[in-house]
């Protein structure tokens, strides 16, 4: 039986709603984690990354898609400056600065 979650992508061409599948909460293997994570070394023993082996009682790859979400207008669309909208200057005053 699949453990079912929606999410949003946000892929191309558009946005959209699908179910994906979760872990198993109860699995013995990974513990509800989905996988195994284990670091790895280089030929001089030093740390040289992280691998991530999926468990057998999770398939990652499937999902199914519900909706395609609709395109926000162009005058919807908000472009962030960086800076505090309401600060008397654009930027804040108040500790910490």
């Amino acid at each position: 039986m699949p453990r079912l979650r929606i999410q949003v992508t946000g892929g191309w061409p558009r946005r959209t709603l699908v179910l994906t599948d979760t872990p198993r909460p109860n699995c013995r293997e990974c513990e509800g984690d989905g996988g195994f994570e284990y670091d790895y070394g280089d030929h001089n023993g030093e740390y040289a990354g992280t691998e991530w082996d999926p468990c057998t009682c999770w398939n990652e790859t499937r999902r199914w898609t519900l909706l395609p979400l609709p395109r926000l207008p162009r005058w919807l669309r908000r472009r962030s400056t960086g800076r505090d909208p309401w600060a008397s200057d654009g930027y804040s005053n108040e500790p910490p600065f």
